[in-house]
């Protein structure tokens, strides 16, 4: 808001400049002609700001600018005195500061010491700052807030320069009403006048844009809402060049608001908004703007969600949010920070270089600190590097990390982030870092190469670099050979890599692939994929055209009006994250028993703030963009009858779709409970039941809720059978009728009728047996066949195994007699030595020496003793 009111009165002072130069040249500067009787005289335009005091004095007096005085003023001198006007009103405003106290500043801080001094601070205000109510107790009816001298001059000098029609006057008052510039109280409804009157006046855009928008919202009951009106003055400002009205212009095409839907015209109006975002995108230092979009988030999801933490989809169940490595999420930055650093001072490179790259990218809480990001990987590239280039260590791990820390080294060198650009020193680290493939400073080569910084241009070169960094899947070089590939006209390779980028969000492939599909390049033109492409890439760059940071201080600073109007002006733009955050903070029913209306330290809720119509409208607009909890919140609110009639069947619709297409727990829960007690749809306990169980299998941690409401309904349906009630009770699980057969049974069944046993054979389309068909008997042969094989199959295999063993039992009983045979002869050897009988020794024929009656394997007669066994 303070940049935005800076370049508001630089821009005021530079026109009012201008036309004081103008008016210098044209304005009678010499003698006052003499005055005859009853003749007016016309004054010469002043020179000071007493003459500005003597004509607005003049104006208050008369009710007109000099019409019944000694003189009159020509259009110049009247022009000039307005500028004079203006110029004088934005000197006081300029010294006009917001008050703020030290104590009113002072936030919650982590740890023991900050918690304990927040707390602190909140019994010291309740304890004596706290006093009544001035709105409750003091005010008898409606009073405007006194203005501050300084400030109630300078609204008198804007007043006088607007009914004069000075443009920047009427834009200024017009500022001031609307936003509370100025401290200066809000009045939407002399905002709305303003506006009106400037636009009217001379077609300001950024009037017509402001006009259009309370049209469509009816902010603070200024105007009626008229949709109709509403996209006409939007569709002037747009034509006029507005970014802002383009934005909504386009988005109302694309969902239907106050127009038919209309893909060509809401393409047309993306595509102009995506002309000035990737324009944007592509300004500054080598490389393009950092588009982080570290301010677009949701304030319910900073709690768990519209229903709390782990009652809503976003932070439980299947389609919780998962915070990537790299998130922040689910602990305080001051903790990560404190946790890196120690890991950092024992040694540890990764936590070294991660601190780095926290302190270059920032975070949602933290700025972006070059400088101490350059002394993180500093240290980390001196690990593997001397200052000649040498490599310190043959450590592949620590390579590797010092290689991405001189990507940023160099990368900052190329930007001139932190420090004086300079290509040369870009382009040492950029090769150090290479040695080790490092992706980004692939990329950055490839950077260089292609637009020639420091090197000559060379796009082969370049298109090596990129191919090798997008190898590693590094979006930007993805997106940057996909141009290459798209310029020399190669069109399906080209939308390959664009869609590879497009996986993380590229503003460059979004763009690409939006024009491709726009003009139908390569493929056949897709309004619809062109539409929903370039509105990617106009919110990619809210920077141009939104403000959620401001929206986001002024709702962490407790001023939620001011962060209602922010939010709902990105929200008519199509924001889904502002439309949900609009009915955040317009919701009044967070909770059942509310205690902030008893609470002495809690502020009462602004009456901008309680609008339900509003809340559902925006809810509903979040649910249109695939937000499940505002899809289940706008079914309570039909139910309610917040907003809008209560109608059980919207409320229950909702239900259903988020249910059954998303998966919400919270939803199937109270599809449940509306059946239980049949609003809006047939009463019914054993459905009631379905559903309850459903929202415990979507969700675990809906264990206590889900057994509680279980158990009311088991009541109320045993209550409802034994009165003999009309309600479907519960009805018992059905059991799955299983027979159980003998071996004989099932083998005859599934032989006889085999199809029965195959799941989903009802819904086959089997030929029916007839004379001519032998379908089934096909069948029961090739089953029979089958089961002849597997028993052959068998029979052998029991065979082998029986030879096997038999052999195994041979070779241990040759084995054994081998051993008592040599036993024998040690014994024999012992004694004294007998004459043998040689009738006793004398083998038997065919007998082998050792007694066996087959010879072995090793000896000689085996081979003829097999042959005689084969021959047998």
């Amino acid at each position: 808001m303070k940049v935005r009111i800076l370049h508001l009165i630089w821009a005021l002072c530079f026109i009012s400049g201008v036309a004081h130069g103008l008016f210098e040249r044209t304005a009678i500067k010499k003698n006052i002609p003499h005055k005859e009787p009853g003749q007016k005289t016309t004054a010469a335009a002043p020179e000071s700001t007493e003459a500005v005091t003597r004509w607005q004095q003049e104006g208050k007096d008369n009710g007109s600018q000099g019409t019944d005085n000694e003189f009159t003023y020509d259009n110049g001198s009247l022009i000039y005195l307005a500028s004079v006007a203006v110029q004088e009103a934005l000197s006081i405003l300029q010294n006009i500061r917001t008050p703020q106290s030290r104590l009113a500043r002072f936030e919650k801080a982590s740890g023991f010491a900050g918690t304990s001094m927040y707390y602190a601070k909140e019994a010291f205000f309740f304890l004596f700052m706290n006093g009544p109510r001035t709105d409750d107790y003091l005010q008898t009816g409606t009073s405007e807030r006194k203005l501050s001298k300084p400030l109630a001059k300078a609204v008198d000098l804007l007043e006088s320069a607007a009914k004069e029609q000075e443009p920047d006057a009427l834009f200024l008052l017009a500022e001031m009403n609307f936003f509370g510039n100025f401290t200066h109280p809000r009045n939407y409804k002399e905002a709305f006048r303003k506006y009106n009157d400037l636009a009217s006046l001379n077609g300001n855009s950024s009037a017509q844009q402001m006009v259009g928008f309370m049209y469509a919202t009816g902010i603070g009951d200024a105007v009626a809402r008229d949709q109709a009106k509403a996209l006409m003055y939007h569709k002037f400002a747009a034509l006029g060049g507005n970014t802002k009205s383009q934005m909504t212009t386009a988005y109302r095409h694309h969902s239907g608001i106050g127009t038919p839907r209309n893909c060509n015209e809401a393409a047309f109006w993306y595509k102009h908004v995506a002309d000035k975002a990737i324009a944007f995108s592509r300004s500054g230092p080598p490389g393009g703007q950092i588009l982080h979009q570290k301010d677009i988030y949701r304030l319910a999801d900073e709690n768990g969600g519209v229903y709390g933490e782990g009652a809503s989809v976003v932070s439980s169940g299947l389609n919780a949010n998962k915070a990537g490595p790299n998130s922040d999420s689910h602990a305080n930055i001051d903790d990560v920070l404190e946790y890196l650093d120690l890991m950092s001072r024992k040694g540890d490179l990764k936590a070294t270089f991660s601190l780095g790259k926290l302190h270059y990218d920032g975070t949602r809480t933290t700025k972006r600190n070059w400088k101490t990001a350059r002394a993180y990987f500093r240290i980390v590239a001196r690990k593997y590097w001397a200052r000649d280039g040498s490599v310190l260590t043959e450590d592949d791990g620590i390579g590797r990390v010092a290689s991405k820390a001189a990507g940023y080294l160099g990368r900052m060198s190329l930007r001139g982030e932190g420090m004086e650009q300079s290509f040369e020193k870009a382009l040492v680290w950029f090769k150090r870092g290479l040695v080790n493939g490092d992706a980004l400073c692939q990329y950055e080569l490839g950077l260089m190469y292609l637009n020639g910084f420091g090197v000559r241009k060379d796009p082969v070169t370049a298109a090596d670099y990129f191919k090798a960094a997008a190898n590693q899947d590094f979006t930007a070089a993805q997106s940057y050979l996909g141009q290459l590939f798209l310029d020399q006209g190669d069109v399906s390779t080209a939308i390959r890599y664009f869609e590879l980028a497009a996986r993380h969000s590229h503003i460059e492939a979004f763009y690409h692939l939006a024009e491709i599909s726009n003009n139908g390049i390569g493929r056949e033109r897709s309004c619809v994929v062109a539409t929903s492409y370039y509105k990617l890439v106009a919110e990619k760059a809210e920077t141009i055209h939104s403000a959620f940071a401001e929206a986001n201080d002024a709702y962490n600073a407790g001023d939620s009006e001011t962060a209602l109007v922010n939010y709902m002006m990105a929200a008519e733009q199509g924001y889904e994250s502002a439309q949900a955050n609009v009915a955040y903070i317009l919701d009044g029913f967070k909770s059942i028993f509310s205690l902030d209306s008893v609470l002495p330290w809690k502020k009462p809720r602004s009456a901008l703030l309680h609008n339900t119509v509003l809340a559902l409208i925006y809810w509903t607009r979040s649910a249109k963009q695939s937000n499940i909890d505002s899809m289940v919140k706008m079914g309570d609110y039909y139910l309610g009858g917040h907003g809008a009639e209560a109608d059980m069947e919207k409320a229950a619709a909702c239900y259903q779709t988020a249910a059954e297409t998303h998966q919400s727990a919270q939803a199937r829960w109270n599809l449940g409970w509306i059946h239980e007690n049949g609003l809006g749809v047939e009463q019914d306990f054993h459905l009631a039941k379905r559903f309850y169980d459903q929202a415990l299998e979507t969700n675990q941690e809906a264990y206590l809720p889900v057994k509680l409401s279980l158990f009311k309904l088991r009541i109320r349906s045993f209550w409802n059978t034994i009165t003999r009630g009309k309600v479907n009770s519960i009805q018992p699980d059905p059991k799955p009728n299983k027979k159980d057969f003998s071996f004989n049974e099932w083998l005859s069944n599934f032989l006889e009728d085999p199809h029965p046993y195959y799941h989903g054979a009802e819904d086959e389309d089997f030929p029916e047996p007839s004379p001519d068909n032998d379908y089934m008997d096909d069948i029961d042969e090739s089953i029979i066949e089958s089961l002849v094989i597997l028993g052959l199959a068998g029979a052998l295999a029991f065979l082998v195994y029986y030879r096997q063993q038999r052999q195994n039992n041979h070779r241990r009983e040759m084995e054994r007699q081998q051993q008592q045979s040599q036993s024998q002869q040690q014994q024999g050897a012992d004694q004294v030595p007998e004459q043998p009988d040689a009738t006793q020794d004398a083998p038997v024929a065919g007998q082998q020496a050792d007694g066996g009656f087959f010879p072995p394997p090793d000896d000689p007669n085996f081979g003829q003793w097999v042959a005689g066994g084969v021959g047998h």
